[in-house]
């Protein structure tokens, strides 16, 4: 399964046709070869195998990047749990 998190643009290259977004912390590199909609430094935008393919509202952005980092806070407390889940079932020494 492919998700597909809301990147801010932070830079373009009018010459290459790419921008750089910043995706959750992680700066990357896009092409806007396939977007067919303008796009401006602080737009978001859906990256889907390193090309930009749509732009969304920054509003609903925001709110599945909330959404993203409640999985990934879920996820590490999850990981917290098996770990200690794990240690309690050690064979003593």
């Amino acid at each position: 399964m492919c998700l597909s998190i809301p990147s801010k643009i932070k830079s373009i290259d009018t010459e290459m046709n790419t921008c750089v977004v910043d995706t959750m912390g992680v700066e990357r590199s896009a092409s806007l070869d396939l977007i067919d909609q303008d796009v401006v430094i602080g737009d978001y935008v859906l990256i889907h195998i390193g090309f930009a393919m749509n732009k969304i509202d920054e509003e609903d952005a925001l709110e599945s990047l909330k959404v993203y980092a409640e999985i990934i806070e879920k996820m590490e407390e999850q990981d917290r749990l098996e770990a200690i889940e794990q240690s309690d079932n050690c064979p003593n020494r």
